[in-house]
């Protein structure tokens, strides 16, 4: 699991211009969830950018999902985003 959420830091750092990330996987606190899935992440993402708080809030997020779009379909079932 650190391989992943490493790989997402990676995705971010290399296609976004930003100062700093942090990654936090809540998937722990969703287990009882219906829809809940071992093999899916429920993750949260800190992202200190100049760049995406330049932009409004929605298009922000729009950037960093474009960026984890093949994991959001495949690894990540929820994505908190939060810019500062």
């Amino acid at each position: 699991m650190k391989e992943f959420l490493k790989s997402i830091e990676t995705k971010i750092k290399e296609n976004i211009d930003i100062q700093k990330v942090k990654i936090t996987d809540n998937s722990h606190k969703h287990s009882k969830h219906k829809f809940f899935k071992k093999d899916k992440f429920h993750l949260s993402l800190e992202i200190e950018s100049k760049y995406l708080s330049s932009l409004n809030l929605l298009n922000a997020q729009r950037e960093v999902m474009k960026v984890l779009k093949d994991d959001l379909k495949a690894k990540i079932h929820a994505l908190e985003i939060k810019i500062k």
